[in-house]
């Protein structure tokens, strides 16, 4: 394998050292040996964060299943949109593919209307969603509130509460200006560059609460550093049982979820995109896939390009007036 080189970095942990990336395959069967010499399966993050890390955990059981040689090509930058502007452009042999967390499918086309350079369903082929986690709500460990009912109250007694998301415009964030709404709060929102300043700032004091990806949190929440007062799943995680969805303390408006999926450019043909959804479909139902991102609360996930369509149709059209109440415009 050669690597070149957040909107959610959910894991510092090693998911699993895989060695190369997803394959393709060429739409004629005697075609598919000659093909993917060195097929590419794009990111648009770092080596090292959680998109890279779960892209590695998935290519090496769909390179070993398929025999190929593959590479990990990580291309960062503008929150993940130029990964996905480079796979536009390319041809849908089955040669690169693209993972992506939901947010820059669903969310980004209500920022970015007028600087995007892409259509989410125009412009791909969806072929699976591959891992799907929630957000928690978090405050430290010294923080008064116990629970959520006690952090609303808390709340209430202060001009305002400064919280942090991982990143600005990012799913959390809309999920905290959502709270703010349905809680009447007044909430200052803090972004900031990846979840590890935001955690380090929550410890130390500087916010008052952070909502980020789940994964992010469970070690500090069991080493009692922080707590989690709330999650976005929809119903308990088996790891964390004992912290309350957002749905159980009343608020099942900010039941969200983030997934990350993979992409081919548009116009893939069957004989292109059915191999690779197979492949991916096959590892997401494997113990071992399931074991590793459990230990980060990341649950495996997979469905039919159709239905896999529909719900980025449907998530998109969901998280539009979202994001209008939210009044937040980024500078495109």
């Amino acid at each position: 394998m050669t690597t070149t080189r957040h909107p959610h970095r959910i894991g510092r942990r090693a998911l699993l050292g895989a060695a190369a990336s997803l394959g393709g395959s060429l739409p004629a069967t005697t075609a598919l040996a000659q093909a993917a010499r060195s097929s590419r399966a794009i990111v648009g993050f770092p080596p090292g964060g959680t998109a890279d890390s779960v892209t590695r955990l998935y290519a090496e059981r769909v390179r070993a299943a398929r025999g190929l040689q593959m590479v990990v090509d990580n291309r960062p930058g503008a929150g993940g949109r130029l990964a996905l502007e480079m796979l536009k452009g390319l041809p849908a042999d089955g040669n690169a593919f693209l993972l992506t967390p939901a947010s820059m499918l669903t969310i980004y086309p209500h920022l970015y209307t007028s600087t995007l350079r892409y259509d989410p369903l125009r412009d791909f082929t969806p072929v699976t969603p591959v891992c799907v986690f929630p957000f928690g709500l978090a405050v430290s460990a010294r923080h008064p509130a116990r629970d959520l009912a006690q952090f609303i109250e808390w709340g209430k007694g202060r001009p305002a509460v400064d919280w942090a998301s991982p990143v600005p415009g990012s799913m959390p964030h809309f999920i905290g200006t959502e709270l703010a709404r349905a809680t009447g709060l007044t909430m200052n929102h803090v972004p900031y560059r990846g979840s590890a300043p935001a955690v380090a700032d929550l410890l130390a004091g500087t916010v008052q609460a952070v909502l980020l990806p789940i994964g992010e949190l469970t070690a500090f929440h069991r080493s009692g550093e922080a707590r989690l007062l709330a999650v976005t799943a929809p119903q308990r995680l088996a790891r964390l049982d004992t912290v309350p969805t957002f749905a159980e303390a009343g608020f099942p408006g900010l039941t969200q979820e983030e997934w990350y999926g993979i992409l081919l450019p548009a116009q893939a043909a069957p004989a292109v995109l059915q191999p690779l959804h197979e492949a991916l479909a096959a590892a997401a139902a494997t113990p071992e896939i399931a074991q590793a991102l459990g230990r980060i609360d990341i649950a495996p996930l997979a469905m039919d390009p159709a239905a896999f369509r529909e719900r980025i149709a449907r998530e998109t059209a969901a998280w539009k007036p979202i994001v209008a109440a939210s009044g937040f415009h980024p500078d495109e």
